[in-house]
């Protein structure tokens, strides 16, 4: 799935939450739970997807990345390697 598709999908459960707002359902307390919780678990993984795809956009134009390898990090210190 894209972020684009995600976007999307979040656009629709945000509609669905308004809908049932204006249907009455705004008192229905696990409904409204579990379409809350649908809507912070797509905003979470819209949030990721846009990240993913925005860091594969610059790392296709910029070309990969060389550096120093972070070996492992201990009490806060990170051990390079070479």
């Amino acid at each position: 799935m894209s972020a684009g598709d995600m976007r999307i999908y979040l656009g629709q459960l945000m509609a669905e939450r308004l809908e049932a707002t204006e249907a009455g359902l705004g008192e229905n307390v696990l409904y409204m739970s579990e379409l809350e919780d649908d809507l912070a678990a797509a905003r979470d993984a819209y949030v990721g997807l846009a990240v993913t795809e925005i860091a594969t956009l610059w790392g296709e134009l910029s070309g990969r990345q060389v550096g120093w390898v972070a070996r492992r990090c201990q009490g806060g210190v990170v051990v390079r390697d070479g």
